[in-house]
């Protein structure tokens, strides 16, 4: 099984890599082996746009069985303990749009540049319904910006318009583009803080990292172990 695991920084899977030195082979910088078991590292960069061309051109070379896009997250619900690792089933472009006079958002959909079920969209979100067997990670929706939330105007109004549980800075680039190559994929993410008025003395980085390694080993052991039977 080729699998591809996904992630803006390198910070994020260090330890993840550090283990997989220890079960496979390192064939080059980013692609480690165990016999038929294949993971292959693509670190893209932060935002949407690094990603969605890093995918690009990584499918179009080196296409893969599963693809996982493994990173931090903020979270709007605070029922969602920080560290919690989690699996994005829809994610959308929250601030691809315009501000209007008054102040308002109107997106893309709305504006009537994109109708909302054009391939891949469904009713203006990216889903993912390929995702049996990973239901022991909750489920919740993403959105994606460019420019993460720090104001509580700003909170109200993205959760207003969109009731959104996480956030992130990569999640629907990711989506998009597996959608769109028909590439099997999920998007697992650790909480590292509530979407708040900006804040950073209230993250918690290292038990979000941790949390989300550990998660990405068992779920790589779990694959490796179903391809062997």
């Amino acid at each position: 099984m080729k699998i591809l695991i996904v992630t803006a920084t390198h910070f994020e899977i260090l330890p993840l890599l550090e283990e997989l030195t220890k079960k496979y082979t390192k064939e080059t910088e980013h692609l480690y082996k165990n016999g038929e078991h294949e993971i292959r590292i693509l670190i893209t960069g932060v935002g949407l746009m690094h990603t969605a061309f890093s995918l690009g051109y990584e499918f179009s070379a080196n296409r893969p069985d599963l693809a996982i896009n493994a990173g931090l997250a903020g979270s709007f619900d605070r029922n969602i303990n920080i560290g919690t690792v989690v699996n994005i089933t829809a994610e959308l472009q929250a601030d691809l749009g315009v501000e209007e006079r008054d102040g308002r958002y109107t997106d893309m959909f709305e504006l009537g540049l994109i109708d909302q079920n054009q391939k891949p969209y469904i009713n203006g979100r990216l889903y993912n319904t390929d995702i049996n067997g990973f239901d022991f990670l909750p489920a919740v929706r993403g959105i994606s910006v460019n420019k993460v939330h720090g104001t509580s105007g700003s909170i109200e109004k993205i959760i207003e318009k969109y009731q959104p549980d996480v956030e992130s800075m990569e999640g629907a680039a990711f989506f998009f583009s597996c959608l769109q190559a028909t590439v099997p994929f999920m998007e697992i993410r650790a909480i590292s803080n509530y979407v708040e008025p900006r804040n950073k003395e209230n993250w918690s980085i290292p038990l979000a990292i941790d949390n989300l390694n550990s998660t990405l080993i068992d779920l790589i052991d779990i694959l490796a172990a179903t391809e062997s039977k």
